[in-house]
């Protein structure tokens, strides 16, 4: 077996020069970054040790809210409806004069953490890395027109937080929105499945399990039907859908006929047209498992994230960005999931690319990659990514061709 492929070496943030165009202003961007790596780091230990689930990252929201109003920005926390989602603004120094005022550039920032695992995701070094554009992109604020927008976006492993906040404005008047992932391999573009959430109950009725099993409706009966459907059904999808799911209730106990049962789904696919499909065949098929065990079901949909729509022009300037320190994106992988960053790459132009923090294949959502997010490696791609995201902005910040030009594609491609 050959030894896994490790992630690039990463030449220094300070005495390494950054790519053209705008090279002496971003060596001030990645300087900023090393000034403030301890913060930026501290940040992004206390939130991988302090895990949050979905909707639930109080302590997190707060930390980065204090970090951010540390630095200049005027902070909204919390944003909108979302108790855990926050939103710092900061005006360049040229605001206000002619031509000042645009454009308006998001910093993103995701914080949740995976119940029962922790940060298997890496979410940890996406908040740092963000906080840390954002201390940057302060640093040289008085040089920049238009406003830096800082959007603490919870609830993204469940519940589509960025969804919520689009439809309540948070995102309106934004040129651009700039997020990393990371990952155990680099690579400029995203490939994202449109996925919902589908919570399915059950309702039957109780009965002995032993001595009248016949005066009940076993509401185990139907989600066991629901399961073993949904595992043919799979024959018929095309191999790049999916379809998964837990049970989170099965029942009391084995002598009492459950009267209800709950699980939770995720329906996938990387087509819009052929998930919308999907949806009411998965809707069809709970249906069918409720009537042969003699039922009732609810079907509830809920946290709609969307494909992704890459932004080439940001791309590309991303990752112009990121091989002068040393790392060289590869081509976008196969194995693909899902992010309400698609939501976003829906309405303006968007990057989410992936920074690799350990060996090629070690898995997402694992134990060995909530630990390796963590690690040394892992920090100094955090530091990396705040400095190559803060220099992607200021080069939009500085040439308004390129912000019209990313536009152009968005529009092109709508």
């Amino acid at each position: 077996m050959s030894a896994p492929s490790q992630p690039s070496p990463i030449l220094p943030l300070a005495g390494t020069r950054p790519a053209e165009p705008f090279a002496t202003a971003k060596a001030r961007i990645a300087a900023a970054v090393d000034t403030n790596r301890a913060e930026i780091l501290a940040l992004s230990h206390r939130i991988h040790a302090n895990p949050e689930p979905a909707f639930e990252e109080v302590q997190a929201a707060d930390w980065i809210a204090q970090a951010i109003a540390a630095h200049g920005f005027a902070v909204e926390h919390p944003a909108g409806s979302l108790a855990t989602a926050l939103r710092g603004r900061l005006r360049g120094g040229r605001a206000g004069v002619p031509g000042g005022d645009r454009p308006r550039i998001g910093i993103l920032a995701e914080y949740d953490a995976l119940p029962g695992l922790g940060h298997g995701c890496g979410h940890n070094t996406m908040a740092a890395s963000g906080v840390g554009a954002a201390i940057a992109l302060a640093a040289v604020a008085t040089d920049l027109p238009g406003e830096i927008v800082f959007l603490g976006t919870p609830a993204e492993e469940r519940g589509s937080g960025k969804g919520v906040m689009l439809h309540e404005g948070l995102f309106d008047g934004l040129d651009a929105a700039l997020l990393y992932h990371p990952s155990d391999m680099t690579h400029l573009t995203c490939g994202l499945l449109a996925s919902e959430d589908v919570h399915v109950t059950f309702h039957g009725f109780q009965a002995h399990a032993a001595s009248d099993p016949w005066q009940g409706r076993n509401a185990l009966d139907a989600m066991i039907l629901l399961f073993s459907s949904i595992g043919l059904w799979r024959q018929q999808l095309r191999p790049e859908a999916r379809v998964h799911g837990v049970i989170l209730e099965g029942g009391l106990a084995a002598n009492i006929i459950p009267e209800r049962t709950r699980a939770w789904f995720m329906v996938r696919s990387p087509d819009e047209a052929e998930y919308e499909r999907m949806r009411v065949r998965f809707e069809e098929l709970c249906r069918a498992a409720a009537l042969a065990a003699g039922c009732t079901v609810e079907v509830v949909f809920s946290g709609r994230s969307s494909t992704m729509r890459n932004n080439m022009v940001l791309a590309d300037r991303f990752g112009a960005n990121l091989a002068a320190y040393g790392v060289i994106a590869g081509s976008q992988p196969d194995n693909l999931g899902s992010s309400d960053m698609g939501n976003v790459s829906q309405v303006l132009p968007t990057i989410h690319p992936c920074v690799a923090i350990c060996p090629a294949g070690v898995p997402g959502h694992s134990i060995e990659f909530r630990d390796v997010a963590g690690l040394p490696y892992a920090d100094e791609v955090t530091l990396l990514v705040a400095t190559v995201v803060a220099q992607t902005a200021y080069e939009l910040f500085a040439d308004p061709a390129l912000v019209e030009a990313a536009w152009g594609e968005f529009r092109a491609g709508a």
